[in-house]
């Protein structure tokens, strides 16, 4: 990675995740502002949630997109076909249930290059696929200490 590189990842890669902080206005809450946090701060402490413990979560954050609110009928196919035009995928998981092997409604994408993840996140926020509107975001789950996600569970 370029020097280069690292000053432009201090831009978009925090040092440390604040739950409570993250969802303030003006970053000064101190209480929860809502239950979702409080029940991701209650999995974490008690050890339900490790971020490293995933053996599913492999490749280079640095290079991996989270993308969320997917329709629940997005094929992997599908959203590789997508993801490809903003360049080479290395890696795609179309997140499922574990019972039910039913999408989850998230997957992560990695690509070849970080410059090819940054044109992703950059053009493919808000894009409609199978009619539904996407999120895309950084791999927080492996570049934020202390980052837990508000929603694992469901």
């Amino acid at each position: 990675m370029s020097t280069r590189s690292k000053n432009l990842n201090s831009v978009f890669y925090s040092d440390v995740y604040h739950p409570i902080q993250a969802g303030s206005i003006d970053g000064t809450d101190i209480l929860p502002h809502d239950n979702a946090i409080l029940r991701a701060q209650l999995c974490s402490s008690i050890g339900l949630y490790d971020p490293f413990g995933d053996p599913k979560a492999t490749g280079d954050p640095y290079c991996t997109l989270f993308v969320g609110r997917l329709s629940r009928l997005t094929t992997e196919d599908t959203l590789r076909k997508v993801m490809s035009e903003y360049g080479r995928i290395k890696n795609l998981r179309l997140v499922r249930d574990i019972v039910t092997g039913a999408s989850r409604g998230y997957a992560f994408v990695e690509f070849e290059v970080e410059r090819e993840m940054r044109q992703a996140y950059t053009d493919a926020h808000h894009l409609i696929i199978d009619d539904c509107e996407i999120i895309v975001d950084y791999n927080r789950q492996q570049l934020m200490p202390g980052w837990i996600p508000r929603r694992w569970w469901s």
